[in-house]
């Protein structure tokens, strides 16, 4: 049993050797653990301290792509170097290292395809009020939008089988957490989490400059998601809601068309152009709707030979160097 722990770094010098010196050397039920640094155009030393650190693994990016696309890479790097099992964790040491034989367990015993720890946000002290309830917010939206009960859908402290990390294929370039989450629900996985307690904040996030971007980016997001998974549910939503609010002012323009001494005069008019566009917007939304489920269906199957390509690549993806201490 092989486990790959992958580690997105972007300027992380200062806290790498703190995330890799507390990975555990063994694990009951793995043979193997590697470590693969995914180098997302790291300026600084981050690949020198992480090979002095015994590190041979490495995807690197000449210029910073962002977190989505590391993990994207990362998943493909860890395959290809036969990961039964692939553990996500952070540069900067948000996420205790301590805990990675915890949070394979479910996955080793074959009770779970997927393991997010709960980071218990509202017990974190460096977040702001806003924070929390944008993060309860964001979990719930997500739930909805998955059929899930999670309590943390932002964590990026996460474990995977190797079938379940198969099946993913991401998209979006900027919330991997719910993408990833959002495809293992709807790929019938297995997902579980477990509580855990993160260390001391060593730096600001760089995933979102201020709370408004994190909002915009997030709705961004969320709406997406339900575009991508549940697009039928919510076209034919948005077009019952229209449907419903052009009724309103059509049943008040026949009600006055015919108690008026005016049957069909001007007066009224205002009433039954609204309704008029209210109802073409209901249609056009119920069309969309069916066109967008098609549309899903197509993607199913493609992401299904997706998976088998996955399965099948070939090696050579990852940068493997010798040990040089």
């Amino acid at each position: 049993m092989k486990l790959v722990i992958m580690i997105p770094c972007l300027n992380e010098e200062a806290t790498l050797s703190l995330v890799i010196s507390g990975i555990p050397k063994q694990i009951a039920g793995v043979d193997e653990i590697d470590i693969l640094v995914i180098d997302d155009g790291s300026t600084d030393r981050t690949v020198a301290v992480a090979r002095k650190l015994g590190v041979r693994h490495f995807i690197r990016h000449a210029k910073n792509r962002g977190l989505a696309l590391s993990l994207r890479d990362g998943i493909r790097g860890a395959l290809d170097l036969g990961a039964d099992i692939l553990v996500l964790t952070d540069g900067d040491n948000q996420y205790p290292q301590e805990r990675i034989p915890d949070l394979i367990r479910p996955i080793l015993a074959g009770s779970a395809d997927t393991v997010i720890a709960d980071r218990q946000v509202s017990t974190i002290e460096h977040f702001s009020p806003m924070k929390k309830f944008l993060q309860r917010f964001g979990t719930g939206a997500l739930n909805l939008a998955a059929g899930i009960s999670i309590p943390d859908g932002a964590s990026g402290f996460r474990a995977y089988s190797r079938e379940a990390a198969a099946k993913l294929n991401l998209i979006g370039r900027f919330n991997f957490a719910m993408e990833t989450t959002l495809q293992a629900a709807h790929k019938r996985l297995k997902i579980m989490t477990i509580p855990i307690k993160t260390n001391p904040k060593t730096r600001e996030s760089r995933l979102f400059k201020s709370s408004g971007e994190h909002v915009r980016k997030s709705a961004a997001a969320l709406i997406n998601a339900f575009i991508m998974y549940k697009p039928l549910m919510l076209f034919m939503t948005v077009g019952v809601m229209l449907l419903a609010a052009g009724l309103v002012p059509f049943a008040h323009y026949l009600y006055l068309s015919l108690t008026s001494p005016s049957y069909f005069g001007s007066d009224h008019s205002q009433s039954l152009i609204a309704a008029s566009a209210l109802l073409t917007g209901s249609f056009i939304s119920f069309i969309l709707g069916v066109v967008a489920n098609l549309i899903r269906i197509n993607r199913v199957l493609m992401e299904d030979i997706l998976e088998e390509l996955h399965r099948g690549r070939p090696g050579g993806f990852v940068e493997t160097v010798e040990d040089d201490r």
